[in-house]
């Protein structure tokens, strides 16, 4: 009970100082999330033994350079397509092979075109608009999408989950739990249209239901990817938590690991919604 408490306190802290941050200014917002980077990369690279002085560096540049104040869009979708191809790389590694082979030899690969890129495409999704205009609601959505999936996956799993998805990798995931966790970003989803619409938040012409089904099926999938991904880095490292700055919840990477993973898809199919729109 106690464990509960804690977890629920530092959950509800976490929440609330990411959604003030987003409703404030753009400024607030990237600063936060500068800060949330600078503490993922840390435990990141004590997880895959890299001591650099030069990845903070990177982070820094980039998220200057390519979300901040974007210097060329084209090295964005460049940055997009590469990001892509590791991440999917990822996924194989974490489905067919017994050890993830980037952990050990290419690691500033997963460093700059997956901790990295997490970071600046979590951060553009927010300046979808054509006008480049700073829009919280888009990015707080997002994260309820996440959140939802997660407490979702969490109660259906812990109370009807008996078939395992990935036992090797996660022992406690099971295919209720995911699908669960599915339906209640899908519920999240159709929520947040009609309030949306109900309050003229977003364009609703442009986010349309279908666009929010989507999201919240990309989210919940890539999302659940992302933590699988997670767990395969922590057991090879042999470790339990990545960090300790969350009292219930481990690291920083603990916690942002399922949206890390899902933002260059999210961002990816964003742009596909512009195109079509």
């Amino acid at each position: 009970m106690k464990e509960t408490i804690v977890r629920t306190i530092s959950g509800a802290l976490y929440i609330s100082i990411i959604t003030i941050a987003m409703f404030t200014s753009r400024e607030w917002f990237m600063g936060l999330f500068f800060v949330l980077a600078l503490i993922t990369m840390s435990e990141f690279l004590k997880l895959v033994h890299l001591t650099s002085y030069f990845a903070y560096f990177l982070l820094a540049a980039a998220f200057y350079f390519l979300s901040y104040r974007v210097i060329d869009i084209n090295a964005v979708y460049l940055f997009l397509i590469l990001s892509g191809f590791v991440n999917l790389f990822l996924l194989k590694d974490v489905l067919w092979t017994s050890k993830i082979p980037m952990f050990e030899k290419k690691k500033y690969i997963t460093v700059v075109f997956y901790i990295i890129s997490g970071f600046v495409f979590l951060t553009l999704i927010p300046v979808m608009d054509v006008d480049g205009k700073f829009v919280p609601y888009l990015i707080v959505s997002v994260f309820i999408l996440m959140w939802s999936n997660d407490t979702f996956a969490y109660l259906i799993g812990k109370n009807f989950g008996k078939h395992k998805l990935l036992e090797r990798v996660s022992p406690k995931k099971t295919i209720e739990g995911f699908l669960g966790g599915m339906l209640g970003a899908l519920l999240a989803g159709f929520i947040i249209f009609n309030i949306t619409k109900s309050y003229n938040l977003i364009d609703t012409e442009k986010y349309e239901l279908w666009v929010w089904i989507c999201m919240a099926i990309i989210v919940s999938f890539f999302g659940t990817v992302g933590d699988l991904i997670q767990s395969k880095f922590k057991r090879q490292a042999g470790v339990k938590d990545s960090g300790i700055i969350m009292p219930g919840h481990g690291g920083m990477y603990d916690r942002l690991d399922s949206i890390l993973y899902a933002s260059p898809f999210i961002y990816a199919f964003l742009l596909i919604v512009d195109y079509v729109s």
